[in-house]
């Protein structure tokens, strides 16, 4: 693994007086791909959105290789960060959600292309090349020209990892990527979400799919109740779990 990529220390995030995340801490290395398992509630979703800045933290900092989201230190003081900065930082942070969230007034190859064009001034046609290389790596290199109701959900789903991966961000973040699809459909979204961990790509996944956590994690974390209950390699943590709680989770998926 190579140098910190992102840096979590006492995440702290309440909506009303339901604190969701109490003290979170976590590393995740260059190249380094950590599977985020936990119960509903505890904090998954949540985690993710703060570390593009989605959800504003109460405490606590956020780092993407090694510079803090949504604010700038001027001696001990931290300032936030306007709207267009945190746009900014945000291109490097890939976001793939559970409902896809694709423009369906948009043709596959235009939800991949808007982002580059209009986030990174780039010129049209060389983010159309990209956007077909990244359909053809998706295995929907045939699909550019329809519009997303035409697909299946699991082709959808493809093609909103193609869409992250066209600003070639530091890091992906994958929230429940499967669970919005038919079960037939899963294994060619984790089919495309193991290559890219093969080829090195920096990723924090949020899922329920324990045999894919077994089979690409470098690290599991497991969250309960807002906070990291234990974490490892998913040898330890998922064939010889050391906290009851981490155990009794699971007895039920397993």
């Amino acid at each position: 693994m190579g140098e910190v990529m992102v840096d979590l220390r006492g995440i702290h995030k309440s909506f009303g007086g339901n604190e969701v995340l109490r003290g979170v801490d976590l590393v995740v290395r260059t190249g380094e791909v950590v599977v985020v398992l936990g119960p509903s509630g505890s904090g998954k979703s949540t985690l993710l959105r703060a570390i593009n800045h989605l959800e504003k933290v109460d405490r606590g900092l956020v780092a993407i290789d090694g510079e803090l989201v949504g604010y700038r230190r001027s001696g001990d003081k931290l300032h936030e960060l306007r709207e267009r900065e945190i746009l900014k930082q945000r291109t490097h942070i890939g976001f793939v959600f559970q409902n896809f969230n694709l423009f369906p007034h948009l043709t596959v190859l235009e939800n991949v292309t808007e982002a580059p064009v209009s986030a990174r001034r780039q010129p049209v046609a060389e983010a159309r090349a990209r956007a077909r290389a990244l359909l053809a790596r998706v295995g929907l290199a045939d699909k550019g020209d329809a519009y997303p109701r035409q697909l299946s959900g699991g082709q959808q789903q493809r093609v909103a990892i193609a869409r992250a991966l066209a600003l070639e961000p530091k890091v992906l973040l994958f929230d429940e990527p499967t669970s919005a699809l038919d079960p037939e459909l899963v294994g060619e979204v984790l089919d495309v979400v193991k290559d890219l961990a093969a080829g090195g790509t920096t990723m924090i996944v949020v899922t329920h799919e324990i045999g894919f956590a077994r089979e690409v994690a470098d690290t599991v974390v497991f969250l309960d109740g807002g906070v990291v209950v234990e974490q490892g390699p998913p040898g330890v943590v998922l064939d010889a779990p050391q906290h009851p709680r981490t155990r009794a989770f699971l007895s039920k998926v397993l």
